[in-house]
């Protein structure tokens, strides 16, 4: 997605599967009250469909005064890495395998 196509909207109820919205959306409104997350992981659909793992870190953030003001959510795409995970695994249990 481009910048003018995201901004304004919903993260959660426009890019998260419904099934995962609601702890998605709890890790946000944590985050707003001061309480940040790290290493949450969550599927995200792409524009074109697909889906990609993500791993999401969500920081408060405040003005001068320290109130809070919003939310910084820096995500990362772990698909690749998951599936690398996936076949070391498959790997070691063929090997172990009688």
């Amino acid at each position: 997605y481009s910048s003018e196509e995201v901004m304004g909207k919903n993260l959660v109820q426009q890019f998260i599967t419904p099934e995962h919205r609601a702890r998605v959306q709890s890790v946000i409104d944590q985050a707003l009250a001061g309480e940040e997350t790290a290493n949450f992981e969550f599927p995200l659909i792409t524009k074109a469909g697909a889906r990609i793992e993500v791993l999401l870190n969500a920081t408060t953030r405040r003005d001068e005064q320290g109130s809070i003001i919003g939310v910084v959510g820096i995500g990362q795409d772990i698909t690749g890495r998951l599936a690398q995970e996936r076949e070391y695994t498959r790997l070691i249990d063929t090997a172990n395998a009688p």
